[in-house]
């Protein structure tokens, strides 16, 4: 199907004996915003680093808007205009958040693009008041903030980011939910999230991972209400 963007056919990751993911089809439509849910352990971040390219599947295919990617380097599917953001923050401290937003969208879109796309970046993520401070200055929530801008800088038509509410306060998580639904509009994203009141806020569809494998995909209300989402997920019976 034409407007497919992203496809994983059989796709396992084993650690020894034992497999974080366990066969696992699934697919991303080209307009589509879709969340990732489940238990410590179940396998969506491994998932998600078999798509970014942060780990090689022990079996499986991982097809980009029809190109297989299985196995790439995250720098080579990054070039394919795909924007990765992962929990681990990657930004470069010492330099002002114009700064490291600016080299972002300098590697995308040259020094004539780049101003444009940093100015248009800090306006997105309210972050003109800080754009001359150093990134190792700032807090937990507003770092992350920083690299949010760092993907939307070289306006990537793909999107995956993992936890991106971790450590917000409620108001930058309201605010994130509303960058995020701007993006949308722009590309197709996966979120890998914690967050149950971001999540509520910002999906339609989302996939909820169990054991390795996906235990079931539907729109947000249909998973919440789902009893073995609660007993799993919510870790709430009856």
């Amino acid at each position: 199907m034409a407007d497919i963007v992203l496809e994983t056919r059989g796709v396992t990751m084993r650690f020894g004996g034992v497999n974080a993911v366990d066969g696992v089809d699934f697919f991303l439509r080209r307009d589509e915003l879709r969340c990732l849910i489940g238990p410590n352990g179940a396998g969506k971040s491994t998932f998600f680093k078999c798509l970014a390219g942060m780990l090689t599947p022990s079996a499986g295919e991982i097809l980009i808007d029809g190109q297989e990617t299985t196995g790439w380097h995250p720098h080579e599917i990054a070039r394919l205009g795909i924007g990765i953001k992962t929990q681990v923050l990657s930004v470069m401290d010492g330099l002002s958040v114009r700064e490291n937003i600016w080299l972002a969208a300098l590697r995308v879109l040259g020094r004539q693009g780049a101003d444009g796309a940093v100015a248009d970046a800090l306006e997105r993520l309210d972050l003109g008041d800080l754009a001359a401070r150093p990134v190792g200055q700032l807090a937990h929530g507003e770092r992350q903030r920083v690299e949010l801008g760092i993907v939307i800088a070289a306006r990537p038509w793909l999107v995956l980011l993992d936890e991106p509410a971790a450590g917000m306060t409620a108001d930058e998580i309201e605010r994130l939910a509303a960058v995020i639904a701007e993006i949308g509009r722009q590309a197709a994203i996966i979120i890998v999230e914690h967050d149950m009141q971001f999540i509520r806020a910002i999906a339609r569809t989302v996939t909820v991972f169990a054991q390795g494998r996906i235990l079931m995909e539907d729109h947000v209300d249909a998973v919440m209400a789902d009893p073995r989402v609660r007993d799993i997920y919510l870790g709430k019976k009856g």
